[in-house]
């Protein structure tokens, strides 16, 4: 298990205007050091000011869940929550299944009312995390050749999305990263659900001939996605010697991100959360629909069916251009 870090003297946070209580939303995993990682960042930042309680769920895949984290402030007879979605880009989950999840408890406690947090996104807190990452492989430790930035190729790695919306964010977030970085180029591909996936990701940095390869897995935390990008990354290094690959760990448990946090909490607290709609699938088609009001009403008949081996529905990369824009 992961050693808590203490970051109660060195990180001091911004007040609170209000001791709302906050739930942190967590995607879920059934890896149980990626489910205890987030639990140990939920604990950190708690006891960075325990002045409200922090309660840690997921959306699937784990307990406790929503409903239960809902029950728990219930419990100690607060009406008016915080809900933090603890998610890299407005996706599906943030947009959708999250939003479903809180409509659902909201019937059970009718007196409830949710004010619901802005996602992470792509912030300079996180860009400085990543940079100081990459600072550090230029150490002779982890470039014992010494291969110049000019011969490095990034490979940024997103979780994979049906939301194209957010999928075109990360390879925003790659070409800002890349930015006067003074490497060669960077690619963008993915684990799961879009393409390119990782494989073809690797493919095309070799097509430049460098020298290295820096794998950018962009994850919060550990977890299956995460190792299954570490032991791909391990096959080609394998498989192609003379590229050296470097495949850096996902963000982890760091005081940029409890920052975050904390301007995410506070933005709920007063009332100034701005969410980018524009290109959100689910508002064209309630455009289409002439229901201007559907972000909120999203159907609520999704069910999740992890336990049972599915096929992927996305592997194929003519159906996947046929369905992607398309709504639950």
């Amino acid at each position: 298990m992961q050693t808590l870090i203490n970051y109660s003297t060195s990180l001091q946070l911004s007040p609170l205007p209000l001791k709302r209580p906050l739930l942190m939303i967590g995607h879920g995993t059934r890896d149980a050091e990626g489910r205890q990682t987030f639990l140990d960042f939920v604990q950190v930042y708690q006891d960075l000011d325990s002045s409200r309680p922090v309660i840690p769920c997921f959306l699937e895949l784990t307990t406790p869940t929503i409903a239960e984290g809902v029950a728990s402030c219930v419990s100690q007879g607060y009406t008016e929550i915080s809900a933090l979605p603890i998610l890299l880009f407005a996706a599906r989950h943030n947009k959708f299944d999250v939003t479903n999840e809180l409509d659902r408890t909201k019937q059970l406690y009718p007196q409830i009312n949710f004010h619901y947090g802005r996602h992470f996104g792509i912030t300079p807190s996180i860009l400085d995390l990543w940079q100081q990452r990459l600072d550090q492989l230029d150490q002779p430790e982890y470039n014992p050749h010494n291969i110049p930035r000019s011969e490095t190729v990034l490979l940024l790695v997103g979780r994979g999305s049906s939301d194209p919306d957010a999928n075109g964010d990360v390879y925003k977030l790659a070409r800002v990263l890349w930015e006067g970085s003074g490497y060669l180029t960077v690619e963008t591909c993915f684990i799961g659900i879009t393409h390119p996936r990782l494989e073809e990701g690797f493919r095309r940095a070799r097509l430049y001939a460098p020298k290295r390869i820096i794998v950018l897995p962009y994850f919060l935390f550990t977890g299956a996605l995460v190792k299954k990008i570490f032991a791909i990354s391990h096959q080609q290094q394998q498989q192609y010697p003379e590229v050296l690959i470097n495949c850096l760990p996902e963000m982890g448990i760091q005081p940029q991100l409890l920052e975050l946090v904390r301007q995410r909490e506070i933005e709920t607290q007063l009332g100034s959360v701005q969410m980018n709609c524009e290109m959100c699938k689910f508002r064209l088609a309630a455009l289409d629909k002439n229901n201007a009001h559907s972000h909120h009403h999203h159907d609520h008949n999704h069910h999740h069916h992890h336990d049972q081996a599915v096929p992927d529905p996305y592997a194929n990369l003519e159906q996947y251009h046929g369905r992607i824009w398309q709504t639950p």
